[in-house]
């Protein structure tokens, strides 16, 4: 693709699977960047978020890997290692696992969880700076129309 700017009309042409692809991947370059400067890794909060009954665990419950695979199925990426994540946060004291090798949030778990979700409000700022919301709407818009007409489903 050009890497000098292109007129509206240009852009117009544009194959929008292309720059969905090249913002994800920056996106999670930069998230993921981000959350490492900061000590843990994005599987790992998502780990302590699906286990966590304060966000996204209906009941608090341990989880195998394989539950928690399938629970983040949507958003895990390849490279992603949530045996060796896991033991990372088991090692921290924030998961342990029982007899039956469910993993489960401990209290100092939880308060890491809460303390690791007060980075995403600049995490955000910094990727939204210079965009307003209106335009950052609209744009969201455009790509849940763009996913219907390709027969995907928006939640």
């Amino acid at each position: 693709m050009p890497t000098q700017p292109l007129s509206d009309a240009e852009l117009a042409g544009q194959p929008a699977a292309y720059w969905t692809g090249v913002a994800y991947e920056a996106l999670i370059a930069y998230i993921r960047a981000q959350q490492a400067a900061r000590g843990y890794t994005q599987p790992q909060f998502w780990l302590l978020r699906n286990l966590s009954v304060n966000d996204i665990s209906p009941d608090g419950a341990g989880m195998t890997l394989a539950d928690l695979r399938e629970a983040m199925a949507a958003y895990l990426r390849p490279e992603d290692d949530l045996a060796a994540e896991a033991e990372g946060l088991v090692a921290r004291g924030w998961l342990n696992r029982d007899a039956d090798n469910r993993l489960w949030l401990t209290p100092e778990g939880e308060r890491a969880r809460v303390d690791l979700a007060r980075n995403a409000p600049a995490i955000r700022a910094a990727l939204h700076k210079g965009i307003d919301d209106a335009d950052y709407v609209t744009t969201v818009k455009v790509l849940q129309r763009l996913i219907r007409n390709a027969g995907g489903t928006v939640a």
